[in-house]
């Protein structure tokens, strides 16, 4: 106890009147796309995390994390301008690069810390090179840790209609003085699953000599050619994760060596950040010798992805724009969501409710994912459990 319990109580207390109270539960893998609660013993299936192509627990992964730990150590020590970059993450950087297209590549512990940082970075060019502050431009549905890395850059930034690419053309043809224009985006929205279009923002962002900048998280991996995401080749600055379709942790920056180059002076998260574990890059490295050869599983995901879709538009579902391997479920108020998640769990999956401030408010959902593992019957399940719960709900709130 502290003496300034009572406020933080009273904090917690407004969230949970909302229906916006989070706490995090205990699981443990108990098998490809399975978890199981330590208490009740209880086994989902997970239709919640990223692990698109299943690879957290691929042999080859463990395998090549517990090699290269061997050969390093479990940790870094410092980060790499104190204490170096062993040859093997050079090596890595320049695999990371070539999948995305580029000439360099510098990996970073997160993909918050990447996006935080890149923008200040990018900020500060601006002001060093051309004496003017940044232009940044952004999709208004872009990840919260671009809008925190605008917010550490000082720069308030202008916001386009989420996927329209006139209200972007339109933004850009204003007169904003002489500094760096940069737009932010992604290539797959996290809540949605909906993509961007790359080769519109290319286009425009060349007409207007802006520089693009985008986040391919849900798409490195799992969308593209041989995973190789859909912004390859098409911008000038590409953030990448390990998290999700990789299987492990971390992120990378993929531009120009003059870029890369740049970060290193610059960027936070690189310079003051121990640099990521060779047990985590090992497994990055495994990954990418397993995505070229995945075909299969990208087209099974896909094809999951799309049935569900059909059964619940076919139900009366709001499956909003998605046409990737997320798909929200739109249900509207909090303890809506809340209840459907709860409905869900009983029937043994986990498809966890959406809340703001991650969504706005009326946009609650349950963000349903799609990963290789995943059978044609245990989406189907999946399905009715949701189409039977709705019902359920509806009845209980007309009653």
């Amino acid at each position: 106890m502290t003496r300034f319990d009572n406020l933080f109580q009273q904090g917690l207390a407004s969230f949970a009147a909302q229906g916006r109270m989070r706490s995090c539960k205990q699981w443990h893998a108990a098998g490809p796309g399975l978890l199981q609660q330590p208490d009740s013993g209880a086994v989902l299936v997970d239709f919640s995390s990223n692990d698109y192509l299943g690879l957290r627990t691929h042999p080859l992964l463990l395998e090549r994390a517990s090699m290269w730990a061997r050969a390093e150590g479990s940790g870094s020590g410092a980060s790499r301008l104190v204490t170096g970059t062993p040859p093997q993450t050079v090596a890595l950087e320049q695999r990371l690069a070539a999948l995305k297209g580029m000439e360099a590549a510098r990996i970073f512990s997160s993909g918050w810390q990447a996006n935080a940082s890149v923008v200040p970075a990018l900020a500060r060019l601006s002001a060093q090179v051309t004496g003017a502050p940044a232009v940044i431009v952004a999709d208004r549905f872009m990840h919260a840790s671009l809008y925190h890395g605008c917010a550490a850059a000082g720069v308030r930034p202008k916001r386009f209609r989420h996927n329209d690419m006139a209200h972007l053309d339109a933004l850009l043809g204003q007169d904003a003085g002489d500094g760096l224009k940069i737009v932010l985006t992604e290539s797959v929205f996290s809540m949605d699953g909906d993509r961007a279009d790359m080769e519109a923002l290319r286009t425009i962002t060349q007409r207007h000599n802006v520089f693009l900048c985008v986040d391919e998280a849900h798409a490195t991996g799992i969308l593209g050619e041989h995973g190789k995401g859909l912004a390859h080749a098409q911008a000038d600055l590409v953030i990448g994760t390990f998290s999700k379709a990789l299987g492990g942790m971390g992120a990378f920056i993929a531009a120009s060596h003059a870029v890369c180059r740049w970060l290193d002076n610059t960027a936070s998260g690189f310079i003051y950040s121990t640099a990521p574990s060779s047990m985590v890059l090992g497994a990055v490295d495994a990954a990418l010798d397993l995505l070229p050869g995945m075909d299969e599983q990208r087209a099974h995901v896909a094809d999951l992805a799309a049935r569900f879709r059909e059964l619940m538009e076919g139900a009366g579902l709001d499956v909003g724009p998605s046409t990737t391997q997320i798909v929200p479920v739109v249900v509207g108020a909090e303890q809506t969501a809340l209840a459907l998640t709860q409905a869900v769990e009983r029937a043994g999956f986990l498809a966890v409710a959406i809340r703001p401030p991650t969504v706005p408010p009326g946009g609650c959902r349950l963000r349903v994912v799609f990963h290789a593992h995943h059978t044609q019957e245990q989406m189907e399940a999946l399905a009715n459990a949701i189409i039977a719960a709705t019902r359920d709900i509806a009845g209980e709130i007309g009653g």
